[in-house]
């Protein structure tokens, strides 16, 4: 079992229950289709930043990687990414994850909690 979190490329919807049906929407068309499309250039680097500071779990020979399955930007279709972390290692990596998403202009829900990430700063990002 894994600790999921999406992050796509869009505009930031009103509240948590418009990111969920937004992350359905594009999981549906994105990942769950018959025709996976190549990741978009800013999910390429939102994966490949996130590759800078833990390794790929497919190359982890010291057993320190977050991600639950890898590669990880095989876990990416056109302008969405949905990937998992190891439960142990989920609070401090879906913190970075998000923080790494917002700094990139990419928004980042939290499956779990069925929320968006707080932008920076802020004590929440909205109403379910």
């Amino acid at each position: 079992m894994s600790y999921d979190l999406a992050v796509w490329e869009g505009e930031r919807p009103a509240d948590n229950k418009s990111a969920r049906r937004s992350f359905n929407d594009l999981y549906d068309r994105f990942l769950d289709g018959e025709v996976k499309e190549p990741p978009s250039e800013r999910i390429t680097a939102y994966v490949a930043a996130l590759l800078d500071r833990w390794c790929d779990i497919t190359e982890d020979e010291k057993e320190t990687s977050p991600w639950s399955a890898g590669p990880l930007i095989d876990s990416a279709s056109g302008p969405l990414v949905y990937f998992g972390l190891a439960w142990g290692r989920a609070e401090e990596a879906s913190a970075h994850a998000a923080a790494v998403a917002e700094s990139m202009g990419l928004l980042c829900f939290d499956v779990q909690q069925d929320r968006l990430r707080p932008r920076a700063g802020s004590p929440n990002s909205g109403s379910r």
